[in-house]
């Protein structure tokens, strides 16, 4: 939370309750992907006055200052999740098409792939995203 905290003070804003509300709500929910409704829904829980609007902003504020990722995962809106500071890349994704859940692949595969693609077309790369769809293992076991 300190970093956090000099990050928003170093670009002249504060850790407002209801900042702090919305970012204690990204974290406790870490690797659920919600959406800004559902961010709202859980803050209004502990913050009745706050509004949509608000989360809102908190939530762009967040992302513009790299303390969280807008992710879309394809499915019509945007979702967040909060950066970890030991990752040089994003995480890859696996998307049941079928029940809507959403799995994080901790492992980056993509190395070998990266340094080929920089060495054959003289491009660096900053970063990736990949998302896999198919069915998650439940969804395997009901269509058995």
């Amino acid at each position: 939370m300190e970093t956090v905290k000099d990050r928003l003070k170093e670009k002249g804003y504060k850790l407002t309750p209801q900042r702090r509300a919305t970012l204690d709500t990204i974290i406790e929910n870490k690797g659920k992907h919600l959406s800004t409704e559902e961010i709202y829904d859980i803050v209004k829980e502990k913050c009745p006055e706050i509004g949509l609007a608000t989360v809102y902003r908190t939530l762009q504020l967040l992302d513009e200052l790299d303390i969280i990722s807008k992710i879309n995962l394809d499915d019509g809106c945007s979702r967040y999740e909060l950066n970890d500071d030991d990752d040089n890349h994003q995480h890859h994704h696996l998307i049941c098409t079928k029940c809507g859940a959403i799995i994080e692949v901790g492992v980056d595969l993509l190395d070998e792939l990266e340094s080929e693609i920089e060495r054959n077309y003289n491009f660096t790369i900053s970063d990736h995203k990949v998302k896999f769809f198919g069915h998650c293992s439940k969804c395997n076991k009901s269509c058995s």
